[in-house]
């Protein structure tokens, strides 16, 4: 008698289909509309990566050609005259005024624009709150030629006190040194930028603090904290992605501005040691200026000074993204 023998062996699991296969198979399951709307999307972002491609491309030519031209070092030297035979520019100036007003613009506004958010959002009244929301958003609707004018009739015949009180009790240190000129520095451009990148940053930063849970802050009050605590442990932290981006924001304002620098520095090819010296440029407010009557040879060199501070503002919004990539835990969607 034949006898056989049975397989106990179980049978092989079923082939999981892959990501592609899975991805094929619900966008091949996907509505006409959803489909329009992916395609827009998606070309969408081509089309501005094509754009800032295009841009850069435009640039780095313009550049080269003036470069190729240039009988100075173009990153150190403390000269910028495109009109002699050969030409003889640098940015240095450009790139040190642009770097300081900045900074100083940032460390100006970002505490007070932080101050004015947590204020509106969690000390003051309501009815409080609406009508300071409304003014700082009117702030930001201004036009930068009438700041540039309000800075040069309002803000300049008013610094002298305070160039004097920074003078008298920091003159020692060299960087506030005052020598009794017109206040047409980096320190006047600098206070000029905060104010006018102060609304951006207040706007971004009130938004991101709204959306804090509500249920962190009532735990923390629930263990006894104080209001300040309950800032400083729940808020701060998940609004300090926003911050920084609302930070980034008003940075690239600050690095472009044009006619309000214009209108308010006294430019001068040449690094003052003070901050409270005339003198100085950037590289928005010297494009500005010089482009009008410059010939083909120093709009090449102007333009490449703009594409400088194009990879300023590229490697700034970078170094943004990497801090909020290394604080991703505090954002939002991971509350």
């Amino acid at each position: 008698m034949d006898t056989t023998t049975q397989n106990t062996e179980a049978p092989p699991p079923a082939r999981q289909p892959s990501v592609r296969e899975r991805k094929h198979a619900s966008r091949g399951a996907t509505r006409p509309g959803d489909r329009i709307f992916l395609g827009l999307s998606r070309g969408s972002g081509i089309f501005l990566l094509v754009i800032m491609a295009a841009i850069a491309v435009f640039l780095t030519y313009r550049a080269s050609l003036a470069i190729s031209k240039d009988q100075g070092d173009f990153l150190t030297t403390f000269e910028w005259n495109t009109n002699l035979t050969p030409p003889v520019f640098g940015i240095a100036v450009l790139a040190f005024g642009t770097v300081v007003s900045s900074i100083i613009a940032m460390a100006i506004a970002v505490p007070v624009a932080v101050g004015i958010a947590l204020f509106l959002t969690h000390y003051s009244p309501r009815r409080l709150a609406g009508p300071i929301a409304y003014v700082i958003d009117l702030l930001a609707a201004v036009p930068s030629i009438v700041y540039g004018l309000w800075g040069a009739l309002v803000l300049v015949p008013h610094m002298d006190g305070l160039f004097g009180w920074l003078d008298e009790y920091l003159g020692w240190t060299g960087i506030f040194s005052w020598q009794g000129g017109a206040p047409r520095s980096l320190l006047t451009v600098g206070i000029l930028l905060a104010i006018m990148i102060l609304p951006i940053i207040t706007n971004v930063s009130r938004e991101v603090f709204r959306q804090v849970p509500q249920m962190h802050e009532e735990a923390a009050l629930a263990l006894g904290a104080t209001r300040w605590e309950v800032i400083r442990m729940a808020v701060l932290p998940f609004g300090r992605s926003g911050v920084i981006s609302a930070s980034m924001l008003g940075l690239g304002r600050a690095l472009g501005e044009t006619m309000a620098v214009a209108t308010v520095l006294s430019p001068t090819f040449d690094i003052q040691t003070s901050l409270l010296d005339p003198g100085g440029g950037t590289f928005a407010q010297n494009i500005a200026s010089k482009f009008g009557e410059a010939t083909d040879q120093g709009r090449d060199a102007l333009i490449a000074s703009g594409l400088v501070l194009f990879v300023i503002t590229l490697l700034v919004n970078g170094a943004a993204r990497v801090i909020i990539a290394r604080r991703k835990e505090y954002s939002g969607a991971n509350a």
